[in-house]
């Protein structure tokens, strides 16, 4: 079955009057889109912008990408989270070094082909960079078209997704692709908002839109409700030993790859059990403080941790951390904010390192 969306003629003039002011919207950059894509990927626009700058102006071409060493890489993303996306960034501008001479692909089979990006983020680059003819279709317009065409099936399905793509690709103007494809998230972005009232009377066809015309507007889109968050608790310690801070750096697949952290116990535990811990490891710790309760959600789990801070003799700090885990090391504190990329998942007990 296919989709037709209504006239869209009036979303171009209505984009130029009311579209947003970012630093990613005056380039043609290919490079400096890519970054700016791979960022926005589950990160609001708002808290882009001083990564996405602070990344240009370390790293401002795919060379500078390529080369950089991986903890530096991973110090730079600090903060935005999944960093698979920013490795996989590193492993495409290696490719493009290697096989394309440090050229950035024009083409949207030589973009797609590269490490890390899909079809959205290839759509958006030959578009934005190039101004080829493919649509750039994110969870904004996915919205867009599934309220226009007052679509009833789950958006996030592949079949829904290839029908509502192939609606705005057919509906995309032959020479206008990047402004088309712009246009459409800012609709989705400002006006057709997600979790609750869209401000119809802002929209540029509203008069066209058939989900409104229904009532539906509110009920629209249709999203599978994704599976339960698995829940793992941990009692995360900021071992410290006067003016150093014990951290480990997490193994290089998995969850947070690469990543320095505080040590923890893949528990919940008290202060009481904390410091029989800490003695069985090989010495009375001088204080345990609690430093109160945080949570953490990734994509498919959710910790909740608990939080101590505790202050070790310098007699026997070496022999806990090394009893608890081989692979923890005494960093000096002014150094780490500087020097080692910790997850945002530790924000609560950052203050204390």
């Amino acid at each position: 079955m296919s989709f037709q969306l209504p006239d869209m003629a009036p979303l171009l003039p209505w984009y130029e009057k009311n579209a947003r002011d970012l630093p990613w919207r005056e380039t043609r950059d290919p490079y400096r889109i890519w970054v700016s894509e791979i960022m926005l990927q589950q990160t609001r626009v708002e808290a882009v912008i001083r990564y996405y700058e602070r990344f240009l102006s370390r790293l401002p071409d795919v060379r500078a990408l390529a080369e950089c060493p991986e903890d530096e890489l991973l110090k730079l993303w600090e903060g935005l989270g999944y960093y698979s996306r920013v490795r996989n960034m590193q492993k495409a501008a290696r490719v493009i070094m290697s096989e394309q001479g440090g050229t950035f692909p024009t083409t949207f089979a030589g973009v797609l082909a590269l490490p890390g990006i899909g079809e959205y983020t290839a759509g958006a680059i030959c578009s934005f960079a190039f101004d080829l003819p493919y649509p750039a279709v994110d969870g904004n317009v996915l919205r867009v078209a599934a309220r226009l065409l007052n679509f009833e099936e789950d958006i996030l399905a592949p079949a829904s997704k290839k029908v509502l793509t192939a609606a705005v690709a057919a509906a995309q103007p032959k020479d206008s692709a990047a402004v088309f494809n712009q246009a459409m998230i800012e609709l989705g972005a400002t006006v057709c908002l997600p979790n609750g009232a869209p401000r119809c009377e802002a929209c540029p066809v509203w008069g066209d839109c058939a989900a409104r015309r229904a009532g539906r507007e509110q009920e629209l889109p249709v999203r599978k409700k994704p599976a339960p968050r698995k829940i793992e608790e941990r009692t995360v310690l900021i071992l410290r030993v006067e003016d150093r801070v014990a951290l480990r750096k997490r193994p290089e697949t998995g969850l947070l790859a690469g990543l320095f952290e505080p040590f923890s116990f893949s528990e919940a535990l008290d202060k009481k059990a904390v410091a029989e811990r800490l003695t069985a490891a090989g010495g009375f710790p001088l204080r345990v403080t609690p430093l109160g309760d945080a949570k953490h959600i990734f994509t498919h789990i959710e910790w909740r941790m608990t939080g101590f801070e505790v202050i070790l003799g310098a007699e026997n700090a070496e022999t806990v951390c090394k009893n608890l885990d081989k692979s923890l090391f005494f960093a000096p504190r002014d150094e780490i904010d500087g020097q080692y990329a910790l997850p945002s998942a530790y924000r609560a007990y950052r203050a204390f390192m």
